[in-house]
C-alpha cells in the first residue's frame, strides 16, 4: 500500500520547509539548480525578487552581467520597501558568496525580520546540463564548478552569518519533494478579538492581583493548600498581563503560581518584563547584578520545592516579547513599542519591549531618563505597556502605561478591552520603597501634542470607515495649515468641521433653479423611502462644543473651559469671549434643564447650529457684495426710468422693450435688497442673536451623528422647549430656535406634494428653503442596474427663488438656461469625502482615540475646503 504522505512524482516523502510568513527568504544555489522554478512553485509571483528581473528592468537583457551593480542596487531598494511594508519577500539569486548573502541579512536585521536560507545543493553536472538547454545561458565551463565550491564553503557557516533558519535541500529529487509551510510568528495573535483584560505591573502583590482579578469577575481555583492556581474568567475573557510579575513585593511565587496557571488553561496571555528576564538568567546561572528586588525573588523562590522553580523557568523561557491581537488594532507589551517594530521579530524588538529606550541620560537618582516614545506615537494599534510607574493612567496618543506602582503602595491596574475602561485596586501597604518617588510628567500622566506639523503637512491620505481612502493634495494642506496656525481656535477642541452640503439636481421647471421634486426623486432612485425636510435657517454654520462643568472638557480634550463656538473653518465664531461665555451658559443650562447631560451620559455635548442672524458674522460681506449692488442698482435704475419716460413724453420712439426691461431690473433689484435684509437684524450681546441646532453630533464615548434625524430633533425640541423656560423665568429673549421639519414619503405622491407645498410656504414667507435628508441619518446605496454601491449624499439643500437672487444676482431669472449648465459633480464628490471625513473624526472620537487621530480628518476637511468649487453651489 502506497504511502498518502509520498509524492508520487518522485517517490519521496515531502520535506516540510518550516517559513515565518514575515520574513526575507534568501535562496541559494549555482545556477541551472532551479531557484526560478522553486520560487514559482512555492510562493507569489509578487514575493520573489529576482536578481535577472531587476538586470532586465536596468539594461533590457537580464543575462548583462555588466548591469550586476545596478541590479542589485535596485533588488536591495524593492527588498527593504516590501520588509518595510510588512510583505515576505523571496530573494531569487545564486547568493553563493559571504559578501552577497551579508547584504541581505543586513536588510532583514535593519527591517527587524527573520533571514531565512533555503538552500538547493544539486550536482553540478544537473546544473550544467540545464544551462547548456538554455540559449541565453553562454556561461564559461567554468563558472558553475565555482559556484559550486563556494556554495560548499558556506554551508557549514550560514547560521553564523545570522540566518535564524537553514533549509538544506540535497539533490534534484529532495528539492522536487519540499513543501513550504509557512508559519505565523509567535506573536501574532491578530485572530485573538478579546476582550481582554490587560494587568498592569504586579511585582509579587499577589493579595491585590487576587482582589483585582475577582473585582474584575474572575473566580479564582485554589489548590489543597489554599493557594491560588488558576481564575476562570467572565464571559469569555482573556487577561493579559504586561509582564514584571516578580520582584519587590511579598509573594512573587504567588504570582508566578497563579499567572502560570491561568496561561496554560488558556485564560491569559503574559509577555515577559524586564524582570522576569533578570530572574529567569540569575535562575539558569548566569550572573546577574541582584538589585531592584531580584534577591526577595531569588529568596522567596528558595523556599519552593524545585520542581516549581524548574516551571518558572520554562515559563519565562517561553515568554513572547509582545503580542499583536484584535486584527493588529491592540499591541501588548512591557515597556512600550513604536509601531515599526509591532509584529516584528528581533534582538532590537525584544529590548524596546523589555526596556524601553533612554536618552542616554541618568536623573539625579542615577536611573536612566526614558526616551518619550509614546509623546510621537501615531499608530493606529492601542499600545498597552507598563514599566514606568505613574500616579495615574491615562491615554497618550493611543498608548497607556498600566504601571500605578502597586508594589511602591500606589495602585494596581488594569484595562478592559474593548471598553477602554479602568479598574484599580489600592495596594495593601508600601511592600518597596521607591528609589524615586512616581513622577507626575511620566508618560501616561500628561497629553500628548494633539497636533505635529508631520501629522498634516504634505500630501495626505486619510482612511474612512465609510468611504475609503480620501487623498488631500499638497497645496491644499498647505493652505489649511494656513488658516490652522494663524485663525483657528485651540486645535485640540476642533473635533469636527461640517461639510459642505451638495444641491439638489438642476430643475427644468419653469422660472426654477432648484426645486424640491428632484431631491425627492435622487434619494427615491437611491432607494431611501422616508426623507425630513428641515427648515433652512439663513445664518452662519456653527459648531457648538458645551461643557456641564468647566472640568469635562479638559478630561477629554486637556483643555478647561466652558467650551467653544466655531465657523465651517475652525475659527472661533464670536470674537467676543464674553459674549461666546454667555452663549454656552444659556445653552449649558437649557441643555441642564432638558436632561440631556443625564439622558447621553456625558458631561460634554457637540452641536451642529446655524446661528442667526446672518450679518453677525457675514456684515463685512452684506456691506461690500450685497448692499453695494443693492445701493448701486437703487440709485441708478430710477434714473434711467426718468430718463426713459421724459424722453417718451418727448415722442422719442421704440423705447417701450427697453423701458419693460429697465422696469424688471428695477423690481429684480428692489426684491434682491428685500431679499438679504430678511436676514440681517441688529443685535445687542445675546439680544437679537437666535441659535437653531438641528443635530447632536457627539457625547462622551458615541458618535451620534449617525442616529436618525427624528430622535436628533427630537432632543433638540426639548433643549429649546427648555430655553424657553429658562427666558421666561429670567425675563430676556429665548435664545434657541426650534427647526420646522416635515417628514416625506418619496414614494407616495400626496406625500411629495405635500413636500413641496411645505417648501414653497416658507420660500414664499422669505425662507431660505429646505434641507432634504433620509431620516434614517446614515444611507448606503445599494449597487446594480448601472449605479455603484456606498454612499449617498447626507442632505441636498434646495433653494427658493428669492434667495437664489442674492446668490446669483438680481436677475439672475433672465439667465436661468445659463445656470441651468452648471456642473454639480465636483461639489456633490466634495460633499460626499468631507462628510465621510467628518463622521470618521466623530467615529474616532467616540472610540477615545487620541486627539491627533481625531484632528486627521478634521484637518483633511479643512484642506478639502480649499478645492475650486462654485461658491454659489
Amino acid at each position: 500500500m502506497t504511502d498518502p504522505t509520498t509524492d508520487q512524482s518522485t517517490g519521496r516523502q515531502p520535506r516540510r520547509l518550516p517559513v515565518t510568513d514575515l520574513s526575507l527568504v534568501v535562496l541559494i544555489g549555482t545556477s541551472g539548480a532551479g531557484k526560478s522554478s522553486f520560487a514559482r512553485q512555492h510562493f507569489k509571483p509578487t514575493q520573489v525578487i529576482s536578481s535577472d528581473f531587476c538586470r532586465g528592468l536596468v539594461s533590457d537583457d537580464e543575462n548583462d552581467q555588466s548591469a550586476s551593480a545596478e541590479a542589485f542596487e535596485l533588488l536591495h531598494y524593492i527588498v527593504g520597501k516590501r520588509l518595510a511594508a510588512g510583505r515576505l519577500t523571496v530573494v531569487d539569486a545564486t547568493n553563493v558568496q559571504p559578501a552577497a548573502r551579508k547584504q541581505l541579512v543586513a536588510l532583514a536585521r535593519a527591517h527587524d525580520v527573520l533571514p531565512i536560507a533555503i538552500v538547493l545543493d544539486v550536482p553540478p553536472g544537473v546544473c550544467a546540463e540545464r544551462n547548456r538547454q538554455r540559449p541565453d545561458r553562454d556561461f564559461g565551463d567554468h563558472v558553475i564548478p565555482r559556484q559550486h565550491r563556494e556554495l560548499r564553503r558556506s554551508l557549514a557557516g550560514l547560521e553564523r552569518e545570522g540566518f535564524r533558519k537553514v533549509h538544506h535541500l540535497r539533490g534534484v529529487a529532495e528539492v522536487a519533494a519540499a513543501e513550504i509551510e509557512l508559519e505565523k510568528r509567535w506573536n501574532d495573535l491578530r485572530d485573538r478579538r478579546g476582550p481582554f483584560d490587560i494587568v498592569g505591573d504586579v511585582h509579587g502583590c499577589r493579595a491585590e492581583l487576587e482582589t483585582l482579578l475577582t473585582r474584575l469577575g474572575y473566580q479564582l481555583v485554589r489548590d489543597e493548600q489554599g493557594r491560588p492556581v488558576d481564575a476562570l474568567p467572565p464571559a469569555d475573557r482573556t487577561a493579559v498581563f504586561v509582564g514584571d510579575l516578580v520582584d519587590r513585593g511579598p509573594d512573587t511565587p504567588g504570582v508566578l503560581r497563579l499567572v502560570m496557571g491561568m496561561v496554560a488553561a488558556g485564560h491569559a496571555l503574559c509577555v515577559p518584563g524586564n524582570h522576569e528576564n533578570k530572574l529567569g538568567r540569575a535562575l539558569g546561572g548566569r550572573k546577574v547584578t541582584v538589585s531592584h528586588g531580584l534577591q526577595e525573588s531569588l529568596d522567596q523562590l528558595a523556599a519552593e520545592p524545585p520542581e516549581f522553580v524548574v516551571e518558572v523557568q520554562a515559563f519565562i523561557r517561553g515568554l513572547v516579547s509582545h503580542y499583536l491581537l484584535d486584527e493588529g488594532r491592540l499591541v501588548v507589551c512591557h515597556a512600550g513599542l513604536p509601531e515599526k517594530y509591532h509584529g516584528r521579530n528581533s534582538g532590537r524588538v525584544r529590548s524596546h519591549a523589555l526596556y524601553g529606550d533612554t536618552t542616554g541620560e541618568t536623573d539625579e537618582y542615577g536611573l536612566p531618563v526614558r526616551y518619550p516614545w509614546a509623546e510621537e506615537y501615531r499608530g493606529k494599534a492601542l499600545v498597552v505597556y507598563g514599566h514606568t510607574p505613574v500616579p495615574v493612567p491615562s491615554f497618550l496618543n493611543n498608548t497607556i502605561c498600566l504601571d500605578t506602582g502597586a508594589v511602591f503602595g500606589g495602585s494596581l491596574t488594569a484595562l478592559r478591552y474593548p471598553e477602554r475602561e479602568l479598574v484599580e485596586v489600592p495596594a495593601e501597604r508600601e511592600w518597596y520603597a521607591p528609589v524615586r518617588p512616581m513622577a507626575t510628567d511620566a508618560p501616561g500622566a500628561r497629553e500628548g501634542r494633539p497636533l505635529d506639523l508631520a501629522d498634516v503637512a504634505g500630501r495626505r491620505v486619510v482612511e474612512t470607515s465609510l468611504h475609503g481612502r480620501i487623498a488631500v493634495r499638497e497645496e491644499n494642506a498647505a493652505a489649511a495649515l494656513e488658516v490652522m496656525s494663524r485663525f483657528a481656535l485651540d486645535p485640540r477642541l476642533l473635533a469636527y468641521l461640517p461639510p459642505t452640503m451638495a444641491p439638489s439636481a438642476t430643475s427644468r421647471r419653469e422660472g426654477y433653479l432648484e426645486h424640491p421634486e428632484e431631491a425627492f426623486f435622487a434619494y427615491r432612485a437611491d432607494g431611501v423611502r422616508e426623507v425630513v425636510c428641515e427648515e433652512k435657517h439663513m445664518g452662519s454654520r456653527a459648531v457648538v462644543l458645551v461643557a456641564r462643568d468647566g472640568s469635562a472638557l479638559e478630561r477629554r480634550f486637556g483643555l478647561a473651559g466652558p467650551g467653544a463656538v466655531w465657523t465651517r473653518t475652525g475659527r472661533a465664531f464670536l470674537g467676543d469671549q464674553e459674549l461666546t461665555g454667555a452663549l454656552l451658559d444659556r445653552v449649558r443650562a437649557a441643555a441642564e434643564r432638558a436632561g440631556l447631560f443625564e439622558e447621553l451620559g456625558s458631561d460634554w455635548l457637540l452641536l451642529d447650529a446655524e446661528l442667526l442672524p446672518w450679518s453677525l458674522k457675514a456684515l463685512d460681506l452684506l456691506r461690500r457684495q450685497y448692499a453695494a449692488v443693492g445701493a448701486a442698482a437703487g440709485a441708478a435704475l430710477p434714473e434711467v426710468l426718468a430718463a426713459l419716460a421724459a424722453a417718451a413724453d418727448r415722442g422719442v420712439d421704440g423705447l417701450t422693450e427697453l423701458t419693460e426691461r429697465q422696469r424688471r431690473r428695477a423690481a429684480d433689484a428692489a426684491a434682491f435688497t428685500a431679499a438679504y435684509r430678511q436676514y440681517c437684524w441688529p443685535t445687542e450681546g445675546l439680544s437679537g442673536i437666535r441659535l437653531a441646532p438641528f443635530q447632536v453630533l457627539a457625547a462622551e464615548g458615541a458618535n451620534l451623528a449617525v442616529r436618525p434625524h427624528d430622535q436628533h430633533l427630537a432632543w433638540l425640541d426639548q433643549l429649546a422647549a427648555a430655553d424657553r423656560e429658562l427666558a421666561a423665568e429670567g425675563g430676556v429673549e429665548p435664545l434657541l430656535k426650534a427647526t420646522g421639519r416635515l417628514v416625506v414619503d418619496t414614494a407616495d405622491e400626496a406625500s411629495v406634494a405635500a413636500g413641496i407645498a411645505w417648501w414653497e410656504e416658507l420660500t414664499a414667507a422669505g425662507g431660505e428653503g429646505m434641507v432634504v435628508k433620509p431620516l434614517a441619518s446614515l444611507v448606503r446605496a445599494a449597487a446594480g442596474q448601472g449605479r455603484p454601491g456606498g454612499l449617498i449624499q447626507p442632505g441636498l439643500k434646495v433653494r427658493g427663488r428669492e434667495y437664489l437672487r442674492i446668490i446669483y444676482g438680481p436677475d439672475y431669472t433672465e439667465h436661468l438656461d445659463v445656470l441651468r449648465q452648471r456642473a454639480l459633480g465636483h461639489k456633490r464628490s466634495l460633499a460626499l469625502r468631507e462628510y465621510a471625513l467628518g463622521l470618521e473624526a466623530l467615529d474616532r472620537l467616540a472610540a477615545g482615540e487620541p486627539l491627533w487621530r481625531v484632528h486627521e480628518p478634521v484637518f483633511a476637511v479643512l484642506a478639502l475646503e480649499s478645492e475650486p468649487v462654485d461658491p454659489r453651489l
